[in-house]
């Protein structure tokens, strides 16, 4: 009997939501591989005898994969998602896999387009880690979209600073068992947990206890932020041997796994109160009552916009679908007399599933997108120039600025997804107004930079930092509520193209010239405007790459950057005014249940 109840347990731990989100934090400490790139560059510009422009390119191409997710999405649709998360550890094992056997002499040196394909392939594959894991908890969680995306864009956003920790405790001479660990780590990781990151009908599962839930792991990013950050500066101030070297990273695994103590406590703890059901998708806004959704679909009443009075929007959401079904049921009538004319609906209203087609015509969609790339592009592109920035303020120290600004990364990320949860569940309130705050906070880290005052560096990291993060927690959850979950895959993978459509605009476009052309006019010391051509062919051929110092350097790129952060969070804000009565009916009910 025991025995039995024990089992049913165990069935109960597999087919867990909890246990799910859990294991989606886990597979994403591992799916940030793209953040490792700085570290193995310099292997592979040694062994494979590369200059800087060559290794230049090996980098577009790993930004590349990282970025285009096209095929990702659409076998994300057509695949089971074990399957397309074997998709993902093969390539990842394919592409670095090859690289490692490369630089290591094992088999013959291939051409630099061949060692970008590799890169592009082997980073491609965390592609799929990162939509399956939003993809099962985005539909296993949908009324906690903004946390359960936060912290998993969190963990994808840390996992470099995790991977290099777990590998200071291999501590090898041979530089290249880097690149053999990115190669096989998430590759097996991927693997071990494609059978359990998956939907399982956990809008069924929810339970009174599930906000201390989410706060029992928001304290646990906060603890492991804080370690991580205590870790590095200690391994960077004074010397640790390996003992100590091999307990910090324990320590780091036990805080990995302190979540898993949620599922256990849920599954075999006293269960005092049965699970509830939440609503998986969103209402339409105009559904017809008495209709399922698919004949809901099939026709609209021409007059019924014109015909609703525009105070009914702003009642709560049972008076207004009262007053809209009352008025339907008028019009209805009207029509069998051959009053009113009905005519057929023309793809689904916000809130509904679309396509990525239907997507792509909407206003609201690209509302969100081109705020996406002024925000998160200006931001991606401080992080890509983080070295020459504090260069040129004069701070010698620079790799401490791209530790700051990962941890920043990821509270944006986590505190993200939990202040836009609040906005709209407390507030019923859009989630853009809360993407809009944090584009607000970025203009002016990037004045802090452009200003260039003592002590701007620490103060410019932790705000553009807060800001990058926090995209990548609303932006997803947004869309989601918007556009639907049926085809998210396909929708995330677009959206992840702003970051390299930013960084081409405000990086290659801008922040280079800029930057060659202040280190020309220091160089030559008069005020005459070079050809930046012969400014590159100098540089490259001198073998010395162009240097600049003071403010200066960035001061109109940081300006034009801070400049377009506030157009973001114009564009968000006017996405706020269009979508306000989307998230009425989205989160209206659930606010008021919560407040009675």
């Amino acid at each position: 009997m025991m025995m039995g109840q024990f089992k049913e347990k165990l069935v109960s731990l597999y087919r867990s939501r909890w246990l799910v989100f859990v294991a989606a934090m886990w597979l994403q400490s591992w799916a940030g591989i793209g953040y490792l790139f700085g570290s193995i560059s310099p292997v592979i510009k040694e062994s494979l005898s590369y200059n800087q422009k060559q290794l230049a390119m090996v980098g577009v191409a790993k930004d590349l994969g990282d970025s285009v997710g096209f095929v990702t999405g659409i076998l994300c649709e057509i695949l089971p998602l074990w399957a397309s998360l074997l998709v993902g550890a093969l390539l990842n094992l394919i592409g670095y896999g090859w690289v490692w056997l490369i630089v290591t002499a094992r088999v013959p040196t291939l051409p630099l387009w061949a060692i970008c394909v590799l890169i592009f392939i082997g980073t491609n594959g965390e592609t799929y880690f990162n939509t399956v894991s939003l993809v099962s908890c985005v539909q296993n969680f949908p009324k906690s979209r903004g946390p359960v995306v936060g912290i998993l864009k969190g963990f994808a956003g840390l996992s470099g600073a995790i991977l290099t920790q777990i590998y200071a405790v291999i501590h090898s001479p041979d530089h290249a068992s880097l690149v053999f660990m990115v190669a096989v780590g998430p590759a097996l990781v991927g693997v071990g947990l494609m059978f359990i990151v998956r939907p399982v009908g956990g809008h069924k599962q929810v339970r009174p206890t599930d906000g201390k839930s989410f706060t029992f792991v928001y304290g646990v990013c906060l603890l492991l932020a804080a370690y991580l950050m205590g870790v590095m500066v200690v391994q960077d101030l004074v010397y640790v041997s390996n003992p100590v070297i091999m307990t910090f990273t324990i320590i780091l695994f036990l805080i990995l796994f302190v979540p898993f103590i949620i599922p256990i406590a849920l599954v075999f703890g006293p269960d005092k109160k049965s699970p509830e059901e939440e609503a998986l998708l969103p209402e339409p806004e105009n559904k017809d009552l008495g209709k399922s959704p698919q004949e809901s679909e099939e026709v609209l009443l021409s007059e019924l916009e014109d015909e609703k009075p525009k105070e009914v929007d702003l009642l709560p959401a049972s008076e207004r679908r009262k007053r809209i079904a009352q008025l339907q049921s008028k019009l209805l009538q009207a029509a069998a007399e051959g009053a009113v004319r009905v005519k057929r609906r023309r793809g689904p209203h916000r809130g509904e599933d679309f396509t990525l087609r239907q997507a792509l015509i909407k206003a609201d969609f690209w509302l969100l997108f081109i705020s996406m790339i002024m925000g998160s592009g200006s931001g991606l592109t401080v992080i890509d120039n983080l070295g020459q920035m504090s260069q040129s303020l004069g701070y010698d120290n620079t790799h401490i600025f791209v530790s700051l600004i990962s941890i920043w990364n990821f509270l944006g990320r986590v505190g993200g997804g939990y202040i836009s949860e609040l906005v709209v569940r407390d507030h019923v309130y859009p989630r853009p107004a809360a993407l809009a705050v944090f584009q607000l906070i970025m203009t002016v880290g990037h004045l802090f930079i452009a200003m260039g005052w003592p002590g701007s560096m620490y103060i410019s990291t932790l705000l553009i930092g807060l800001g990058y993060g926090a995209h990548w927690a609303i932006v997803p959850a947004t869309a989601s509520e918007l556009f639907g979950l049926r085809n998210f895959g396909a929708l995330y993978n677009f959206i992840t193209l702003a970051n390299p459509a930013g960084t081409l605009v405000f990086s290659s476009l801008i922040a280079s010239r800029i930057y060659d052309y202040e280190a020309e006019q220091q160089t030559q010391g008069d005020h005459h405007f070079p050809n930046l051509g012969s400014v590159m062919a100098r540089a490259l051929n001198d073998g010395k790459p162009l240097t600049c110092n003071g403010s200066i350097c960035f001061f109109i790129t940081s300006m034009i950057m801070s400049g377009l952060c506030i157009v973001a969070a114009i564009l968000c804000m006017i996405l706020v005014f269009r979508t306000r009565i989307v998230y009425a009916n989205l989160y209206g009910k659930s606010s008021s249940r919560n407040l009675r």
